[in-house]
């Protein structure tokens, strides 16, 4: 099994199982992250995902090199067509990344996926990929400069050099660096804070903020007029508002 996945109330949690490898991602790995993340998002009682790596030394540490690359070819000048959680998967349900130990080139990608970043204090983080004579090719370079200042994207897009847990927190990349015996407990607890408040609007300031980073203000602020509008006609709006006037915890019912 190359993947755990598991489900405990609102919460999912996807495991790279394997150790052995670093947790690298291959054709099989691919596969089953894409069909879990499908299930997730249309599961309608998982409201968070936690994605995390098997073992002590690796979150994932990239692409399996002899057996994923290669089919790298087989896309050559034509449209992306896998693997749908990198390109084109839209998934508005919050993710964090529980990042133990190495994420490097296509690991790094998979935790530019989530929304938010907690790390051991071992992990550690790049994009080797121009050191073989390539360029990321699941999204770095256009994820990276979107969560970090673009110099230091440049820096490690460029050069491949690696950073620890600590600078990654320094620079933004990274929410929180916690030792590792804390770090599923710390992602677990992120995800029952994100469980809290209203579903639908959780994923709808997602949504915004994702549609937002690619135009103006003013198309921006547009698309934030768009989603307030959707959120006021559900019944958790109403839901929430007097729940707030009664003082008590509101009941969300997802629509």
């Amino acid at each position: 099994m190359v993947l755990k996945y598991t489900k405990e109330g609102k919460i999912a949690t996807l495991t790279l199982n394997r150790p052995d490898a670093l947790n690298a991602l291959n054709i099989e790995l691919i596969s089953e992250i894409s069909k879990a993340l499908i299930d997730f998002m249309r599961d309608d009682n998982l409201w968070v995902g936690i994605i995390t790596g098997a073992g002590e030394k690796a979150f994932c540490a990239g692409a399996d090199i002899k057996e994923a690359l290669p089919r790298l070819k087989e896309f050559r000048n034509l449209p992306w067509a896998e693997p749908p959680f990198f390109r084109g998967l839209k998934l508005w349900k919050p993710l964090v990344a529980a990042v133990n130990g190495h994420a490097l080139g296509g690991g790094l990608e998979v935790a530019l996926l989530c929304d938010v970043r907690i790390a051991s204090e071992n992990a550690t983080f790049g994009v080797p990929e121009v050191t073989l004579g390539l360029i990321p090719a699941w999204g770095a370079t256009q994820r990276l400069p979107r969560a970090i200042p673009t110099a230091l994207a440049a820096e490690m897009l460029m050069t491949g050099r690696m950073i620890n847990a600590q600078e990654a927190y320094r620079i933004g990349l990274v929410n929180k660096v916690v030792p590792l015996a804390d770090l599923m407990n710390s992602a677990r607890q992120m995800a029952e804070i994100l469980c809290k408040p209203g579903p639908l609007a959780v994923r709808a300031a997602k949504k915004a903020m994702l549609d937002g980073l690619n135009v103006s203000l003013p198309q921006g602020l547009e698309v934030e007029k768009e989603m307030t509008d959707y959120i006021i006609g559900t019944e958790d709006f109403i839901e929430g508002t007097t729940a707030f006037i009664e003082k008590r915890k509101p009941q969300w019912k997802v629509r």
